[in-house]
């Protein structure tokens, strides 16, 4: 478990870079440079040098925010679903959510792929499988699926759904992969 907690928090470490970089790219991508690239789908493959890092990114379609039973308009930063790859430290096939906000403490997320369920765990904005093993079943399911759902509770108890489309996450999930080799 120890390793496994060790890739877990390394989340943390290179959040800042990786969205800060995402959305360079995401506002650069006509540029050849561009940190991130997308070929017209809904997933982007994003690259940083220092320490190599890849990853396929993509931002919610929809998000419904509820409290008490009625939707609410509510601030949120930036809701991504990912899957990175740090060869330097073995991460490969990682999947990480973060939903633009704290969850609640001891909260989790639920991940439904097409009618598959999975449960992911949170600490802070981010959520996570339990284990290498989970995260491949979930890169399996998201492969042969069309649409991803998370749904989450807030620390300030607001029920979140964020809908992601699936539309090119092979392709990106397999050039992030590539990249990091």
């Amino acid at each position: 478990m120890g390793s496994l907690v060790m890739s877990r928090y390394a989340i943390g470490a290179c959040v800042g870079a990786m969205l800060g970089i995402w959305a360079q790219g995401a506002s650069a991508q006509e540029q050849s440079s561009a940190p991130c690239s997308n070929q017209v789908t809904d997933w982007s493959v994003c690259v940083a040098e220092q320490p190599k890092e890849c990853w396929a990114v993509s931002t919610a379609k929809e998000s419904v925010n509820t409290k008490e039973g009625r939707v609410v308009a509510v601030r949120r930063s930036d809701i991504l679903f990912m899957v990175f790859f740090r060869p330097e430290v073995g991460v490969k096939g990682q999947v990480g959510f973060t939903g633009g906000y704290p969850f609640a403490s001891g909260s989790t997320v639920n991940l439904s792929v097409d009618g598959n369920s999975f449960e992911l765990f949170t600490e802070g904005e981010w959520a996570w499988p339990a284990s290498a093993a989970d995260d491949s079943k979930i890169v399996t399911a998201m492969k042969r699926g069309t649409k991803a759902t998370l749904s989450a509770q807030s620390s300030r108890g607001t029920k979140t759904q964020d809908s992601f489309s699936l539309l090119g996450f092979t392709a990106a999930v397999e050039g992030a992969e590539q990249r990091c080799e």
